[in-house]
């Protein structure tokens, strides 16, 4: 046999095993393309807007960040009062931007019928106290467990703050670190309203 002839019979196999690695490659992407477009259209639960009812949510708080000595609350026992609802992250660097304007903000409006409520996104509970402690935060802070409630509101990341009305209706979206000034014009705004 020449050599031509043992060269053509190495490179048949060479070619069909590239050809079958090609054929396997590609229905491993379009598989994990067919999943990720499942994924998307069953998450195609629409985003509360404003105007809209608040999803209802269930806290355990962290201990020491309760809610008037309550270690766990929902919506439903904060209606009659404007909660002001904040994601947020340890990992997050845009949240360090607000968490001092947040707190502030509840110094201010504690005893006016406002709560405030942050909800740690996909944190673990060390490093959100950590973090809390940092910053000297004292309103009340749950974990966000199974990402239950980030889901419900269909978050987009964090920071964002959702400032829900007396009435349970979403009032304010903030996709964002969000400022005292827009916190000072929604809550004076519903606050108002309310009087």
């Amino acid at each position: 046999m020449s050599d031509i002839a043992n060269v053509n019979m190495v490179e048949q196999p060479q070619k069909s095993r590239r050809s079958l690695l090609s054929i396997v490659v590609w229905i491993v992407v379009l598989g994990l393309l067919a999943l990720l477009g499942w994924g998307l259209v069953q998450s195609t639960a629409p985003r509360p807007e404003i105007g809209e009812m608040a999803p209802e949510f269930n806290l355990e708080f962290f201990d020491g960040y309760d809610w008037d000595g309550k270690t766990a609350a929902s919506l439903d026992d904060m209606k009659g009062q404007i909660v002001v609802m904040n994601f947020w992250a340890s990992w997050c660097v845009e949240c360090r931007v607000e968490t001092d304007e947040l707190e502030a903000a509840w110094q201010k409006y504690a005893d006016q019928g406002v709560v405030f409520v942050g909800v740690a996104y996909a944190d673990v509970e060390p490093n959100s106290i950590e973090y809390m402690e940092e910053f000297d935060v004292s309103f009340p802070h749950a974990p966000d467990l199974g990402t239950r409630i980030s889901n419900a509101y269909e978050i987009t990341g964090v920071p964002e703050t959702f400032i829900i009305d007396q009435n349970g209706e979403i009032a304010h979206v903030q996709i964002g670190p969000i400022s005292s000034s827009t916190l000072d014009s929604v809550i004076d705004r519903l606050l108002a309203k309310e009087g």
